[in-house]
């Protein structure tokens, strides 16, 4: 009776809560069938999603180089003169205009990221530990999913980080 409909909706919860970041299980209108939806990236596949990105996480970034960056060139500049101060209060402009929705992250990034991601509106894709630079790789595990992290320092330049998986 009861206790094994309640044990099955626990269990239930559970498959929904054991399924990597940004997957979504859904029902197919045509076959009835269950299958699984990617929202970061709108695939579908009936197949379990099973550690295809376990332990990875998915975020775009916004990046502003200055002159003490690793590469101070980029898409937009071929010479970055900017000091890191500079870069740091054009980043804050940034953060306050996206916090304000008068522009979108991915809207702002495509245009503004000294990033190649910028075409991308910022996206990086999936990414594991160890393949970012450390303090990226840090704020980004340390983001829930749809949160923006504050600036960011890495030899790249300063970024603001938005997770997206």
């Amino acid at each position: 009776g009861s206790f094994k409909l309640s044990y099955y909706n626990e269990y239930k919860s559970y498959l929904r809560m054991s399924l990597p970041n940004g997957w979504q299980k859904k029902v197919s209108n045509s076959t009835g069938r269950e299958y699984y939806f990617n929202t970061a990236t709108g695939e579908s596949q009936w197949e379990f999603p099973e550690g295809s990105n376990a332990g990875q996480v998915r975020a775009s970034h916004l990046l502003v180089k200055h002159n003490e960056s690793r590469r101070p060139a980029s898409w937009r500049s071929d010479n970055i003169t900017r000091s890191k101060e500079e870069a740091l209060e054009i980043l804050k402009g940034y953060i306050s205009r996206i916090k304000s929705g008068s522009i979108s992250f991915a809207d702002l990034a495509s245009t503004e990221s000294d990033c190649s991601s910028a075409k991308r509106g910022g996206d990086l894709g999936f990414f594991g530990r160890g393949q970012m630079q450390k303090p990226f790789e840090d704020a980004t595990y340390n983001l829930n999913v749809g949160e923006m992290s504050g600036p960011v320092y890495s030899d790249s330049g300063i970024h603001v980080i938005i997770r997206t998986a």
